[in-house]
């Protein structure tokens, strides 16, 4: 029986994208899901309510507890066996965590994507191979940084960065020797820009959770030195879902990388005028210097929990790479698949963080 290999599932992105997954193929086709056996319960709990959406989706999910970290997957025997069946593989598993070690992010990003590599190559009937990148595979690179960009001698703020970029780096070698191969490369991605919901907070939340706290008439904002300079690319999980379905279904997109970022992107300064109004709060800003930021944030007792901000997320209050993503915008071109304005959907952010306070910056790993 045939069947799509699906990796990062029941994750943020690896679940929004099941439907779509079962919608596209016919029935006799299943997809598989290699998870982590702590994540089981989670995992048979997501998809039972995806199946339940659409009787013709009811036992096509199949749960296979795993480790792309191994050489065969975690899989034994059933590596094999595996590899007959499959005939597409979605790659969204890695570690989401600026504050990674190397060893980790080592460990999954890059040798789980090798490992991913090896699988998809024994793959007698393999269509394409669908790889989820990160824009910040650019690192801090000064500049314009485009679709077809990777090696440019860029340092990298943490090891998520670095360990993401050493794997595309793997996936591109592939991709010139053969393998069928598309390249996803999403920038900062928040909530469903229709219900606000997403399953953790960090980026532009850590603005709205601050402000939040605060009052009405005066609310404290620290920032950064010079936010009208500096572009902060964020995108909604539907527009990101939304194009990578419709992408990876095209003939035409084999061998591409695309940018899921926004076309429009305004620069900082607009973004935190932008959550302020959506937070109903007048805000005073007081700038700080990065350095001394991260610094408050890392020693000083209390900071940490008044600010509820990762030292090292602070790098993209000042990041200085601007993305563009005319590969994406040209071929969804007729789709009716667009990023929309953050204006048109933070309200629904806002309100969907006032709602779910419960959840929280860590990834899942």
């Amino acid at each position: 029986m045939p069947t799509v290999l699906l990796t990062g599932f029941p994750g943020f992105l690896g679940s929004a994208m099941m439907p779509y997954l079962l919608e596209r193929y016919p029935n006799e086709t299943t997809i598989t899901c290699l998870i982590q056996s702590k994540f089981r319960a989670l995992a048979e709990h997501r998809a039972s309510e995806i199946e339940s959406q659409d009787e013709s989706w009811k036992k096509r999910i199949r749960l296979l507890d795993g480790d792309i970290t191994l050489d065969d997957l975690g899989l034994g025997e059933e590596y094999a066996e595996l590899q007959k069946q499959t005939v597409e593989v979605f790659h969204f598993a890695a570690v989401y965590d600026l504050g990674v070690t190397l060893e980790l992010g080592t460990k999954v990003n890059v040798d789980g994507t090798k490992n991913m590599l090896a699988f998809a190559a024994g793959c007698p009937d393999l269509n394409r191979f669908q790889y989820v990148s990160t824009c910040y595979v650019s690192g801090a690179y000064e500049g314009v940084f485009a679709e077809d960009d990777l090696v440019l001698g860029q340092s990298f703020n943490n090891y998520y960065e670095g360990t993401k970029y050493l794997a595309e780096v793997h996936v591109q070698n592939a991709m010139m020797e053969g393998l069928p191969t598309t390249i996803y490369r999403p920038a900062i991605v928040v909530g469903d820009s229709r219900t606000g919901a997403t399953q953790k907070y960090d980026g532009p939340y850590y603005i709205i959770q601050l402000l939040m706290r605060q009052p009405k008439a005066l609310a404290v904002l620290t920032v950064l030195p010079r936010p009208s300079e500096v572009e902060f690319n964020i995108v909604p999980r539907d527009y990101v879902i939304n194009a990578m379905a419709y992408l990876s279904g095209r003939e035409e997109s084999e061998g591409k990388v695309y940018h899921l970022s926004n076309p429009h992107v305004g620069n900082l300064d607009d973004l935190l005028r932008t959550i302020a109004e959506a937070t109903g709060r007048h805000t005073v800003r007081v700038p700080v210097p990065k350095g001394l930021a991260k610094f408050a944030i890392k020693n000083v007792p209390g900071v940490n929990w008044l600010m509820r901000v990762e030292a090292e997320g602070l790098d993209y209050f000042a990041h200085p790479t601007r993305y563009r993503c005319e590969q994406t915008v040209a071929d969804l071109e007729g789709s009716g698949i667009a990023c929309p304005r953050v204006t048109d959907y933070i309200d629904n952010i806002v309100a969907f963080w006032s709602e779910h306070r419960e959840f929280t910056p860590d990834a899942m790993v």
